[in-house]
């Protein structure tokens, strides 16, 4: 569903204008709580409008040109993240803020590597909100100050080679597991046997793989695994 919300102008006093944002989010009533949460920050952030659809979230941002397109990562029939990679690259000026439940430091990487200017979490209160998205209109990388520490503690350790291959490119440790295996020529019942896992977890695990290695198949992955030298 779509929407055009209408907001009132800044005071003409005040000497910066608001953030003009466009929400996308798969739940209605999520839309309209950020409406009404942000109506206390009329003067800092503007909302230009709001959709459930990725497909619309695409056309509104063309017609409304807003500052900053805040959305979840995950969409109803679609991912977050590759409308946020879509986003980035057909408008150069908009800035892109996940807004999302998911604490987690995976999703946080892949953000960043697909083009986000920030993560938060929907804990976040109105005030904070539009403290975070003046900082991305000022050309800042915002990230929920929650995981913020976390997040600093695991690059180190990635650096530093302390972690499961391939968490660099945000595999978690289990489709590490499941893409080493696949490198191998197993099959997704012997993948599952050897793991102690079903087969269709492993098929959910393989989707999951292909889309953050940007593939659309086995062979692909397998490809990407060995050109990165992620096994060893």
């Amino acid at each position: 569903m779509e929407q055009t919300v209408e907001t009132p102008p800044p005071d003409p006093s005040g000497t910066a204008r608001p953030v003009r944002l466009l929400l996308v989010d798969d739940h209605q009533v999520v839309l309209e709580g950020l409406v009404s949460m942000l109506a206390s920050e009329r003067d800092r952030v503007s909302i230009l409008g709001a959709t459930t659809e990725p497909a619309d979230a695409l056309r509104l941002a063309a017609a409304l040109e807003p500052d900053v397109v805040l959305l979840d990562v995950r969409l109803k029939g679609a991912s977050g993240l590759d409308l946020c990679q879509e986003l980035t690259r057909r408008h150069e000026k908009i800035k892109v803020v996940f807004f999302t439940v998911y604490d987690d430091e995976q999703y946080l990487f892949q953000a960043l590597r697909v083009g986000a200017s920030g993560f938060l979490l929907k804990r976040t209160t109105a005030v904070e909100l539009a403290d975070h998205l003046e900082r991305v209109l000022g050309g800042e990388i915002t990230i929920d100050p929650a995981i913020a520490g976390r997040v600093a503690v695991t690059a180190a350790r990635l650096q530093s080679g302390e972690f499961w291959p391939g968490a660099y490119l945000g595999l978690t440790q289990r489709e590490s597991e499941v893409l080493q295996l696949m490198v191998r020529g197993l099959s997704n019942r012997a993948i599952g046997q050897q793991l102690y896992i079903g087969e269709e977890t492993v098929k959910t695990h393989s989707r999951s793989i292909y889309r953050k290695l940007d593939v659309s198949d086995r062979s692909q992955a397998i490809a990407v695994a060995l050109r990165e030298g992620i096994f060893h």
